[in-house]
């Protein structure tokens, strides 16, 4: 289990609190509820979408069905990705790296697959139930992915001679996504700041063999 541990553990407590979050969201609040967290810059927002992170949707019955088995692939894809990179002792930090987009992408799945089957609908007047007797909302691999982290930090006009949007009302940050969406875009975003340092070892083992041959 060398080299194992770390991004097991990440990957697991990634998963327990997004989890955790989504089955506490889902049983206590009801669709478009919101409360403050941090005044009105952070906001608990629940709602539900039935396509990609942060809401986008990939429409139709059919592609939903599509991009969850999509996603199953690409997880398994990631996860021999991962056990690969163990193996082969790449740098500690993108294997962690690795790991969050694992995690985030396991988070997102298991919505997808099972939240349909175990969960009674949301409603804009009903919270749902666990395991209903009537059975749940969609059947397995149609289940909505639940979002609820809300940051609207700047709220505004458009200054009347700003291109296409003069006058229109702006807000950022609009999307509302979850601790999974969080993990892959952490992931990604840190692999793209320091992929010079996570690649200079690799980069070294290339030019071993050029300058050898130089030499002879």
């Amino acid at each position: 289990m060398k080299g194992y541990t770390r991004p097991i553990t990440l990957i697991a407590i990634i998963l327990l609190i997004d989890q955790l979050s989504k089955f506490w969201v889902k049983l206590n609040m009801t669709i478009g509820q919101d409360f403050n967290v941090i005044g009105n810059k952070f906001l608990i927002h629940f709602i539900e979408n039935p396509g990609m992170a942060y809401g986008m949707e990939f429409g139709g019955e059919y592609g939903k069905l599509f991009l969850t088995v999509f996603r199953i692939l690409a997880v398994g894809g990631i996860g021999y990705g991962l056990h690969y990179m163990i193996q082969n002792k790449y740098n500690r930090g993108f294997i962690l790296n690795v790991a969050l987009i694992f995690a985030g992408a396991v988070g997102n799945i298991i919505d997808s697959v099972f939240y349909g089957v175990i969960f009674s609908e949301s409603t804009y007047y009903e919270k749902a139930t666990l395991f209903p007797e009537a059975g749940g909302y969609a059947s397995l691999l149609h289940g909505k992915v639940v979002d609820m982290l809300y940051f609207p930090l700047i709220n505004g006009t458009f200054p009347s001679w700003f291109p296409i949007w003069g006058g229109e009302d702006f807000l950022f940050f609009r999307p509302v996504f979850n601790i999974a969406d969080s993990a892959i875009s952490v992931g990604v975003f840190l692999i793209l700041i320091f992929q010079k340092r996570y690649f200079k070892e690799e980069h070294k083992e290339k030019e071993t063999p050029h300058s050898e041959i130089l030499e002879d």
